[in-house]
């Protein structure tokens, strides 16, 4: 299910949301919808939407295989239905095991031509990395796995923590906040380099406002975002 809400802030918006439904704050998810700054003749307001733990929202991306999939049951059935799933789950949990740490690997979603498998493990912060790399590298692994199983065509997804959708939510806000100090400053911002995914989120993010652009700068996988103030020149 999911509901909306809207309040003076982030915080004040998330508290309304837990206290009406009854949830604690880690049995929902929150999408930023809007967010207005106090102004002369306006009162800011920050407006989210809630997505209770049936559901999830997020964006789709043909880049960068890391986004969670959009209206997917987030507990899908966690056995795995044929023998690529149950060789893919063994595959990544011996992987992760040699690595030295516990872990247990089940289904998360099944999408056409896309499987998420979730990472339960006491070491999941070491397993997700410092801005998910370390998460990214073990997906990229998986996904080498299934192709050498004959299924090129399927994009394997992990997550751990619901680290891709609090990612995510993060670089929404530091889309928002950026942009803002551009404006202020009439000048430019170089953000920390990035995967292709979340450079898009950035792009997508700030698209639609008039005053800010935004480019890659850059070699390799890890580009970073630059968001000019168009005035600057």
């Amino acid at each position: 299910m999911t509901y909306e809400y809207e309040a003076k802030s982030e915080k004040e918006a998330i508290e309304m949301a837990a206290a009406e439904l009854g949830l604690e704050r880690d049995q929902f998810d929150v999408e930023i919808l809007e967010t207005q700054k106090n102004g002369i003749f306006k009162k800011g307001f920050v407006k989210i939407r809630v997505h209770t733990v049936d559901t999830i929202h997020s964006h789709s991306d043909s880049e960068f295989d890391g986004a969670m999939p959009k209206n997917t049951k987030l507990f899908a059935d966690p056995v795995p239905k044929d023998e690529f799933e149950a060789k893919l789950i063994d595959f990544v949990k011996t992987m992760i095991d040699k690595m030295g740490y516990d872990v247990k690997v089940d289904i998360m979603f099944r999408e056409d031509k896309k499987v998420g498998l979730r990472l339960v493990s006491s070491h999941s912060p070491i397993l997700i990395g410092r801005k998910g790399k370390n998460l990214d590298a073990l997906q990229l692994l998986a996904n080498v796995y299934a192709g050498r199983l004959g299924h090129e065509e399927t994009r394997i997804i992990l997550d751990s923590e619901n680290y891709r959708i609090r990612r995510e939510e993060s670089l929404v806000r530091l889309a928002y906040n950026t942009a803002d100090k551009v404006r202020t400053s009439r000048s430019s911002i170089l953000l920390e380099p990035m995967n292709p995914f979340e450079r898009r989120l950035i792009h997508t993010t700030l698209n639609d406002i008039s005053d800010v652009e935004t480019k890659s700068e850059g070699d390799g996988l890890y580009k970073q975002v630059r968001v000019i103030y168009k005035g600057s020149r």
